[in-house]
C-alpha cells in the first residue's frame, strides 16, 4: 500500500530544519540501524560477512549525495577506494561469472552536481572505482536520483560501459521515460537495476498513482527479461517478485540469468526464502554518517515504516 503521506516526507527529506529535528531525537540512531549497516565501514562489512554467510549477493553505497565541493568529492572516492580494498579478500564469482559483491555509487556523491565541470569530473571519478572494482573482483552500479540528473547519469555509465561493460545502470519505473530506456540499455553485458523509484517527482515526469507504477514496472520486466542484458528486479512487492519469475518462465532464463534485490532490513524473511530457493538475492547495504536522506525515502515508501519509527519514538523517553 502506498504511503498517503509520502509527498510531505519527501518534502522533509530535504528540509535542514526537519532534519535536524529528526536527528537529534531521542532514540532516532537506534531506529536508523533497521535500514543503514551502520556509521562505520567496518560495520559495513560485518553486515556483508553475514548475509554472505547466508547464501545473499550484496550491494554496498557509502551514503551521500549532492556534493558541491571537489574535496569532499575526493573523500568520497578515498572512501569507496578504502572499501574494495577491503572488500577484495570477500570477493567470490558465482555461478556463470555473476559477483556476490558489488558497490553502488550515486554520482551526485562524486561531483556530478559542481557547478563547473561537474559531468567530467564524475566520470573520472567513477572510472577511478571501476578500475579498482575490476581488480577487486566486484560489480559497481551508477544509482538513479531525482529526474534531472538522469540524461546526465545514463551519459556516464554509457561512457563507462567503454571499458567497463558489466556496470549497472539503475532506472526507476515511475518516470514516464524509462520504457525508452529500458528499451536502449537491455543490450548484450546490460546489468539493470529496475525499481520503482523514491524521489518526489512532478506528473509531467512521473506516474502518481500505485496502479501506473506499478503497470510501468511490469512493462519494464517485460522489456528487459526480453532483451539481452541481465535484469536485476529490485522490488519488495510480491506482485513484481511473481511477475518477475514469470518472465523468467516466458523468456526462458534460469536462476543464473536474473537477479532479485531488496534493501537492508526489509523483508529480511522473504529475502532469506528466496536465496535457499536458489534463487539470486542481492541485498543493499548502506552505511555512513549521512543516513538522513536515504532513511526519510525508506519511511515514505511504505506506511509500515512511518508506523514503526513513529511507535518506537512515542514509546522512549
Amino acid at each position: 500500500m502506498a504511503n498517503p503521506l509520502r509527498p510531505a516526507i519527501l518534502a522533509a527529506s530535504r528540509s535542514p530544519r526537519v532534519k535536524s529535528a529528526i536527528t537529534h531525537a531521542p532514540g532516532t540512531r537506534s531506529l536508523v540501524t533497521r535500514f543503514v549497516a551502520g556509521e562505520s565501514r567496518a560495520d559495513a562489512l560485518a553486515a556483508t560477512r553475514a548475509l554472505l554467510d547466508s547464501g545473499r549477493s550484496v550491494s554496498l553505497d557509502h551514503l551521500g549525495e549532492d556534493t558541491t565541493d571537489i574535496t569532499q568529492a575526493k573523500v568520497v572516492v578515498a572512501e569507496y577506494r578504502s572499501l574494495l580494498g577491503d572488500l577484495g579478500a570477500l570477493a567470490e564469482a558465482g555461478e556463470a561469472g555473476a559477483r556476490r559483491l558489488e558497490v553502488s555509487v550515486k554520482l551526485s556523491a562524486l561531483g556530478q552536481a559542481l557547478p563547473r565541470d561537474g559531468d567530467k569530473i564524475a566520470l573520472d571519478h567513477a572510472r577511478e572505482l571501476c578500475e579498482a572494482a575490476q581488480s577487486a573482483g566486484v560489480w559497481v552500479s551508477v544509482d538513479a536520483e531525482d529526474h534531472t540528473t538522469t540524461d546526465s547519469t545514463l551519459s556516464i555509465v554509457s561512457a563507462l560501459r567503454a571499458d567497463f561493460p558489466w556496470v549497472g545502470a539503475v532506472l526507476q519505473a515511475y518516470l514516464r521515460r524509462t520504457e525508452s530506456d529500458c528499451r536502449d540499455l537491455a543490450g548484450p553485458d546490460s546489468r539493470i537495476r529496475l525499481c520503482k523509484g523514491a524521489y518526489r517527482e512532478s506528473a509531467s515526469v512521473a506516474f502518481q498513482s500505485t496502479a501506473e507504477v506499478d503497470d510501468s514496472y511490469r512493462r519494464c520486466l517485460t522489456i528487459l527479461f526480453g532483451g539481452d542484458g541481465y535484469p536485476m528486479v529490485a522490488s519488495h512487492d510480491p506482485a513484481m517478485i511473481d511477475a518477475a519469475g514469470a518472465e523468467a518462465r516466458r523468456t526462458g532464463r534460469g536462476p543464473d540469468r536474473y537477479e532479485h534485490q531488496m534493501l537492508f532490513g526489509i523483508r529480511d524473511v522473504e529475502q532469506q526464502r528466496l536465496a535457499d530457493a536458489g534463487t539470486r538475492m542481492r541485498v543493499y547495504v548502506p552505511y555512513g554518517a549521512q543516513w538522513y536522506g536515504y532513511f526519510m525515502r525508506r519511511l515514505a515508501e511504505r506506511p509500515a515504516n512511518l508506523t514503526f519509527f513513529l511507535r518506537s519514538l512515542a514509546t522512549r523517553s
